[in-house]
C-alpha cells in the first residue's frame, strides 16, 4: 500500500512540476513574442490579464484544494523512517480494508479527472500558439500598409515646413517664421480652387460662345493650375486635381470638335481644269480659318493636351486633318484620272501614240498644283516638325489613286506595246520631273512617285526589246513583196516610230543607261536590270545616254535592212528588182533621218557608212542587169593587122575604113552586137520605167547607167556605125539619141 501511495504521490508531484515546453511556464511569454507593428507597453499590460483570465485553471503551478494528492494526504518521511506503517496494524481488520478500498477508488477517480484536465490544457496550448502566429502575420501586414503612409505624411510635413514656415538666410540660419508666411502659403494653395468655378463655366460653355481665344486662355490657365497642384502633392488637392483633369479632357474634346467642323466648311471638290486652263492658283483655306486651326493645333499638340487625349499613338490634329482634306484632294482629281484612262483608248489598232494626246500630263499638272496649295495650308496650320508627316498622310490617298491610274495605263501599254510604248516614255518624262519638283518644294513624296512610276518604267525597258522583235516578226510573216521593187510601208512605219521615240530623249537616256548598251537584243535583259546588275554592260553609270540612243536607232535600222534583204532574196527572184527594193528602202530610211532630229542624234555614230553600204549593195544588184547590154559593146581588135586605132579624143576614127578592113564574119558579128544592144537596151529601159523607184533612187541609178553605157556605146559607135551605111537597120541610136534615151531613165 505504501509503495502504491508513493507512486501516486510521485505522479502527483510530476503533475505539479512545470513542463519545460509549457507555454505558461513564463507569465510574460505571450508579451515577449515579437510582433509587427510594435505595440506600446500599455497595450501589453491590457493583454496580460486577459490572457490569464482566459485560462480555466488559474495558475498552472498550484494544485486545487480538492486534489487528493495535496500535503494533507502526503506521508511524512519521518514517519516512514521511524517504524511501521500504521496501516499495517489494521491489515487484519476487514472494516479497515473496506475503507481503504473506498479511499483508493476515490483517489483513482481524482487521478482520472486530473488526466482529463491535462489533455484540455494541451489543446488550449496549441490554440494559443496558432493565435500568436496569426497575430504576428497580421502585424506584419499592418506595418507594410501603414509604413508608406507614415513616410509620405512625414515627407509632406517636411516640404510644408520648408516652403511655407521657414525662410533661410545666406548662412542657412532660420530668419523668420511668422503668420504672414503661413497665410501667403495657404492663399497660394487655395487660388486654384477659387478659379476652378470660373474656368469650368468658360470651358463648359464651349468655344463657340466665349470665343476661341478666351477658350484657349481658360484651358491654358487650367493646365497651369493643374501643374501647380500636382507639384504640391497634397492629399487635400486630389479632388480638385481630378476636377481640373476632367475639365481639361472636356476642353480638349471641344477643341477637337471645333477643329473638325472648321475643316469641314471647305471640303467641296474643285474642278482642276478651270484653274489649269486659266493658269490660276488652286484655292487654299481662308486666313481666318487657318488662324483658328493654327491656334487649336498649337494647343492640342502641347504635352498637356496629349496627356488628356485618349489616343497617344498619333497626332489627333494630323489624323483629323488628313481624314478630311485627303478625300478633298482625291475627289478634286478624280475627273483627271478618268480622263487619263479614256484618252488612252485607240481609234485605230495600228495608230501610233501621238505626243500629248493623253490626259496624264494634265492630271500630273493638276496633282502638283493642288498638292502645293495643300502644302501651304499645312505650313500655316502645323508646326514645322509636323509639316512632312501631315503632308504625306494627307496626300496619301490621292497619290494612291494616281498610282492606280498609272497601273491601268501600264496595262493598256502592254497590250499595245509597239504603238503605245511612247505613252510610257511620256509618262516617265512627266512624272520624274514632277517628283523632283515636289521634293524640292516640300521635301516629301519623291519616293512615293518613284514607286508609282515603277511599273511604267519596267514596261518602257521591255519595249526596247519588243520593238526589235516586232520588226523581225513582221518581216518574217510577209508572204509577198512588191513586184515593182517599191519600198514596203513597214519601213516608213519603223522610221516613224524612231522619229517619235527621239521626242522623249530624257526618259530614253535613263532607261537605256539602266538597261545597258546592246542589252536590247536580250529578252531577259529588261527584267534582269530591274533586279540586279548581271553583266558589265548592265547599268553602266559612265554611259552616255545620247550615245546609247544612237546605238539603239542604228541597230533598229540594221535589223530592218537585214531582215528585208533576207526576205527579198526568197520572194524576189529578179536581181534588178531586188536591187531596186533595197535601194528604195534605204532611200526612205536616209530621207526620214535627214528630215528629222534623227540626223543630230546619229551624227556622232558611224551609221551613215552602214547605210551607204546597203545602198551600194542595192545599186550593184540593179546595175548587174545592164551588164548584158554593156557586153554587146565589147569587140575584139587585132593589133597585128595594123596600127592600134586611136581611142578617146586622141584622134578621129574613120568608121568606113574600119568596116572596110573587116572580114564578112567580123561584119556579121558587129551587126549582131548592134542588134543585141538595141534589144537589151530597149528592154532594160522599158523595165526601168515600169519599176517604182524613189525619186533620188531613179536619178542616181540613171546617172550610174549612163556613166556605164554611154562611154562604151560611144566608142563602139565611132568605130562601127558605118556598118549599115546610115540606114539605121543595125545602128538604131547615134550617140546623141542614146544620150537622150538615157536621160529618160531619170523620169
Amino acid at each position: 500500500m505504501l509503495s502504491r501511495h508513493r507512486q501516486r504521490t510521485a505522479s502527483t508531484e510530476g503533475l505539479r512540476s512545470p513542463s519545460p515546453t509549457d507555454p505558461f511556464e513564463d507569465s510574460d511569454y505571450v508579451l515577449s513574442r515579437p510582433s509587427s507593428p510594435d505595440f506600446s507597453s500599455s497595450e501589453r499590460e491590457v493583454d496580460s490579464p486577459a490572457a490569464e483570465n482566459e485560462n480555466p485553471f488559474g495558475d498552472h503551478n498550484e494544485i486545487s484544494e480538492s486534489n487528493p494528492f495535496s500535503d494533507e494526504n502526503e506521508v511524512n518521511d519521518e514517519d516512514k523512517i521511524g517504524g511501521k506503517d500504521e496501516s499495517d496494524e489494521d491489515d487484519g481488520d476487514p472494516t479497515m480494508v473496506g475503507q481503504r478500498n473506498v479511499a483508493h477508488a476515490e483517489e483513482s477517480a481524482e487521478v482520472e479527472v486530473l488526466y482529463a484536465n491535462l489533455d484540455k490544457l494541451g489543446g488550449l496550448t496549441k490554440k494559443i500558439q496558432a493565435s500568436l502566429t496569426r497575430l504576428e502575420t497580421n502585424g506584419r501586414v499592418v506595418k507594410e500598409a501603414i509604413g508608406p503612409v507614415y513616410n509620405n505624411t512625414k515627407a509632406s510635413q517636411t516640404v510644408i515646413q520648408s516652403t511655407v514656415f521657414l525662410q533661410f538666410d545666406d548662412t542657412g540660419a532660420n530668419r523668420s517664421s511668422d503668420i504672414d508666411n503661413v497665410s501667403a502659403g495657404i492663399e497660394r494653395m487655395q487660388k486654384p480652387m477659387e478659379g476652378k468655378a470660373r474656368e469650368e463655366k468658360i470651358i463648359r460653355a464651349g468655344p463657340g460662345k466665349v470665343g476661341i481665344q478666351e477658350y484657349l486662355a481658360s484651358l491654358k490657365r487650367t493646365d497651369q493650375a493643374l501643374g501647380n497642384m500636382n507639384a504640391t502633392n497634397l492629399r487635400v488637392n486630389q479632388q480638385t486635381v481630378g476636377d481640373l483633369n476632367a475639365l481639361l479632357v472636356h476642353g480638349t474634346s471641344e477643341l477637337q470638335i471645333l477643329f473638325h467642323s472648321t475643316l469641314k466648311e471647305n471640303v467641296q471638290p474643285v474642278e482642276p481644269l478651270h484653274y489649269i486652263t486659266k493658269q490660276l492658283p488652286f484655292p487654299t483655306l481662308p486666313q481666318d480659318k487657318l488662324s483658328i486651326l493654327r491656334s487649336i493645333e498649337s494647343f492640342l499638340s502641347s504635352s498637356a493636351a496629349r496627356d488628356a487625349s485618349y489616343d497617344q499613338s498619333e497626332s489627333v490634329t494630323i489624323r483629323t486633318y488628313s481624314g478630311i482634306r485627303g478625300p478633298y484632294l482625291t475627289g478634286s482629281l478624280q475627273n483627271l484620272a478618268t480622263a487619263s484612262i479614256s484618252t488612252a483608248r485607240k481609234k485605230s489598232p495600228d495608230e501610233n501614240y501621238r505626243v500629248d494626246t493623253n490626259g496624264i500630263g494634265t492630271y500630273a499638272t493638276g496633282l502638283e498644283n493642288i498638292f502645293l496649295a495643300e502644302y501651304q495650308n499645312i505650313t500655316a496650320v502645323f508646326s514645322r516638325a509636323d509639316w512632312g508627316a501631315a503632308f504625306e498622310i494627307t496626300c496619301r490617298k490621292a497619290l494612291a489613286e494616281f498610282a492606280k491610274t498609272l497601273r491601268e495605263l501600264d496595262s493598256h501599254i502592254k497590250l499595245n506595246i509597239t504603238t503605245d510604248c511612247f505613252l510610257a516614255y511620256e509618262i516617265i518624262d512627266i512624272v520624274t520631273p514632277l517628283s523632283l519638283r515636289l521634293d524640292e518644294k516640300t521635301g516629301e513624296l519623291k519616293s512615293a512617285c518613284v514607286e508609282a512610276l515603277k511599273p511604267i518604267r519596267e514596261t518602257a525597258k521591255s519595249s526596247l526589246v519588243e520593238l526589235l522583235e516586232d520588226v523581225r516578226k513582221r518581216i518574217q510573216n510577209m508572204q509577198v513583196l512588191p513586184a515593182d521593187g517599191a519600198a514596203i510601208p513597214l519601213t516608213t512605219a519603223i522610221m516613224t516610230r524612231l522619229q517619235t521615240m527621239i521626242l522623249y530623249p530624257k526618259p530614253l537616256y535613263s532607261i537605256m543607261t539602266s538597261l545597258g548598251d546592246g542589252n536590247w537584243y536580250n529578252p531577259n535583259a529588261a527584267t534582269a536590270s530591274s533586279t540586279s546588275i548581271t553583266s558589265g554592260k548592265s547599268f553602266d553609270v559612265g554611259a552616255d545616254g545620247r550615245q546609247l540612243l544612237a546605238h539603239y536607232i542604228s541597230d533598229t535600222i540594221e535589223n530592218l535592212l537585214q531582215n528585208l534583204d533576207s526576205k527579198a532574196r526568197i520572194l524576189l527572184k529578179n536581181k534588178s528588182i531586188l536591187g531596186i527594193f533595197l535601194a528604195n528602202n534605204v532611200a526612205i530610211i536616209v530621207g526620214m533621218i535627214q528630215s528629222s532630229d534623227l540626223a543630230s542624234v546619229l551624227s556622232a555614230s558611224n551609221s551613215p557608212a552602214k547605210w551607204e553600204a546597203w545602198r551600194k549593195r542595192g545599186h550593184s544588184a540593179y546595175l548587174d542587169s545592164w551588164k548584158e547590154a554593156c557586153s554587146a559593146l565589147l569587140d575584139v581588135q587585132y593589133t597585128s593587122r595594123g596600127a592600134r586605132p586611136p581611142s578617146g579624143g586622141q584622134g578621129m576614127i574613120d568608121s568606113a575604113a574600119v568596116i572596110k578592113g573587116l572580114g564578112s564574119k567580123e561584119k556579121d558579128a558587129i551587126k549582131e552586137k548592134f542588134k543585141t544592144f538595141n534589144t537589151t537596151f530597149d528592154e532594160l529601159s522599158a523595165k526601168n520605167k515600169s519599176m517604182t523607184m524613189e525619186k533620188e533612187v531613179r536619178s542616181q541609178l540613171a546617172r550610174e547607167v549612163a556613166a556605164m553605157i554611154e562611154p562604151l556605146y560611144g566608142r563602139f559607135w565611132d568605130r562601127y556605125h558605118e556598118i549599115d551605111k546610115g540606114k539605121g537597120k543595125y545602128v538604131k541610136y547615134d550617140k546623141g539619141n542614146l544620150a537622150a534615151q538615157l536621160a529618160t531613165l531619170d523620169k
